[in-house]
Order: C-alpha cells, then structure tokens, then sequence
C-alpha cells in the first residue's frame, strides 16, 4: 500500500474530521490488480429488483449513455482526503434510467472482480454527485485505480466506491460487503466518523 504525501489543513468545510489532504492519489486495495487481455469481453451486469435487468460493454457504457465529468473531494477511511479529484464517466442515476427498479429495493450491492462486494442504500447509489468512471483527468483509469470501471461515491469513505466494478445488484435487505464484513461501517459517512461497525 502507498499513502503518499500528505498534510495537515486546516478543516475550511471541506475536509472531514481527523482527515488529511495529499496532493498524491495513494493506491490501496485487496486482492490482485486485474488486467485485460481483450476488453471486448468485459461487461457489467444491472440485475436483482430491477424489470429490465442489462448486461452492458464498456463500449455500450462509453457511447448509449451520457457521458459526464465531476469534480469532488474524496476521504478514504485510512485518513487522506484528495480535493478536487476529476472524473469522466456516466451518472449512476443516468446509467440507471431504463432499468426500472422495483418499489421493494432498498440496497444495492456492488460486485468487483475477485469476488469483492460493498454495499450502499440505493438513496445514497442514487445521488447526482456519484459516477461510473473509465476516466480520471481526461485519461482512462490505470489498472491500479480502477480500470475499466470503478464506482466513485464521494460523499461516503472511498472504499464505497469500488473499483474493477463488474456488477450491480439490487435488494430489499442490506448485505454487508468485504470490508464491512471485516468490522468497517456499514453506511461509512465520513463527516461522521462512521470508519467501524462500533462508531
């Protein structure tokens, strides 16, 4: 795991408590990086409470759907906050348009490669400020961040925002994903504090 640079700032609003801003973009997750061979054979799958379930390329993500670019901060529970991060990518709320979900979904389960899940309430999925990104800074993902699809869910600790994000599942009932299964919070709202199950 690199951290990277870091230093202490004054909290101007921004920032939340006990976090500190790097200039960096620190690299940190579980598992193996995955690299593609054929990109042609990769694809997300829309399922679970939906009426329209979808199983999309990237190509389809890239050119049937809006594409849009957003700028935010993000926290990672370690204790980095990275301002002004800037994301190319579609809208979870756009992506999710023509699915239709069922009025008894209350959860959604994100899937990534390896078998690594986590889970948000749809309200918090759903919010205008959250993305599927296959882009940072105008240039596609690098396999370590992400590529060629992550979650980018920047008003909950970064490890909401999944990386090599292979599937979206809808559900009536929370599902703890890797992390929160392994004492992390369930809902993770950094201005909370909420890093751990007992916070």
């Amino acid at each position: 795991m690199y951290f990277g640079k870091q230093k202490k700032t004054h909290n101007n609003g921004r920032v939340p408590p006990n976090q500190n801003v790097t200039t960096t973009f620190p690299i940190l997750h579980t598992g193996s990086v995955p690299y593609y061979e054929d990109i042609t054979k990769w694809n997300l799958q829309i399922y679970g409470l939906v009426d329209h379930p979808k199983l999309l390329t990237l190509e389809d993500i890239k050119k049937n759907y809006p594409q849009s670019k957003l700028v935010n901060d993000i926290h990672c529970v370690t204790g980095w906050s990275k301002l002004d991060a800037s994301w190319q990518g579609v809208k979870t709320v756009d992506l999710l348009e023509e699915v239709h979900i069922q009025s008894h979904a209350k959860y959604v389960i994100l899937h990534a490669e390896e078998g690594w899940t986590t889970n948000l309430s749809i309200d918090d999925f759903m919010k205008e400020t959250n993305l599927l990104a296959h882009s940072y800074n105008d240039e596609p993902l690098t396999p370590e961040h992400g590529y060629p699809l992550r979650a980018v869910i920047p008003h909950l600790y970064f490890w909401k925002s999944a990386k090599w994000i292979r599937g979206i599942q809808f559900t009536e009932h929370n599902h703890p994903g890797f992390w929160e299964r392994n004492g992390y919070h369930m809902e993770g709202n950094p201005w909370l504090e909420q890093r751990y199950s007992f916070d």
